[in-house]
């Protein structure tokens, strides 16, 4: 069974000790191991499909990344003000699985106006936000990614690496499903330069929905009262402060 069809809350007796033991593996290496909770220590023995040692070695490298990169426990709204007032970001409702919903725009992102060191810390801030909303009993969100005027001066590559190295390296098992929608074909040119860089769990969650397709998926999805305005339902999107 591949680690990201499980469920929220379906782990065995087996895997709760190769948690107990990856806690203790990792702790002996890097005593700030030992705070990580149980359920996180799950996702990351999941991600690296029940091998304790692959997961102790991933968990060490988030530890370590944590303590650098926020070094206050939380990224502060001001560092990234700039992409916050650019509305890249919405947070939507639930999907009908309960999971929080996470609406991004990359035509508001310009290549040209991005520093790599910002824009890092905005992806932080911005898993950080969506990450606490997901309920108790829920481990992962939705992303719906509209690329709805996307063009040229908006294509970042190593902008998007970036993001998603951090996803699926710091924030394994999170990501529920991304819905690619309103993409055009140029796009597909750049995606296909971050591909090789996407994990294969990663990867089966990104999903291209054609635009013929696009009304029917959303309503798969998302309840109407769920589904935000601009594609037909009654929720009103609330930009990420």
């Amino acid at each position: 069974m591949a680690s990201g069809a499980r469920g929220a809350g379906d782990a065995g007796e087996g895997e709760w000790l190769k948690v107990a033991e990856l806690k203790a593996m990792a702790g002996a290496q890097d005593p700030q191991a030992k705070e990580v909770d149980n359920l996180t220590l799950r996702r990351f023995l999941r991600a690296r499909d029940q091998n304790v040692g692959k997961a102790s070695t991933m968990l060490l490298k988030f530890v370590a990344w944590r303590r650098e990169a926020v070094p206050g426990g939380a990224i502060p709204a001001e560092q990234v003000k700039d992409d916050l007032a650019a509305q890249k970001v919405c947070m939507g409702g639930v999907d009908r699985a309960g999971r929080p919903v996470m609406l991004a725009f990359p035509a508001r992102h310009f290549s040209a106006d991005r520093d790599m060191a910002t824009f890092k810390r905005f992806v932080v801030y911005l898993l950080d936000s969506i990450c606490a909303r997901i309920p108790r009993g829920q481990e992962k969100f939705l992303c719906i990614v509209d690329l709805k005027g996307w063009g040229y001066a908006n294509c970042d590559v190593r902008a998007y690496i970036a993001a998603i190295e951090i996803m699926q390296n710091y924030y394994p098992e999170r990501l529920g499903k991304a819905l690619m929608i309103h993409v055009p074909y140029m796009f597909l040119k750049a995606w296909k330069m971050v591909q090789p860089f996407i994990d294969a769990n990663t990867k089966d969650k990104f999903v291209f929905i054609d635009d013929k397709n696009l009304e029917e998926t959303l309503k798969r999805e998302l309840d109407e009262s769920q589904l935000p305005e601009m594609y037909g339902g009654k929720l009103t999107l609330v930009p990420l402060n």
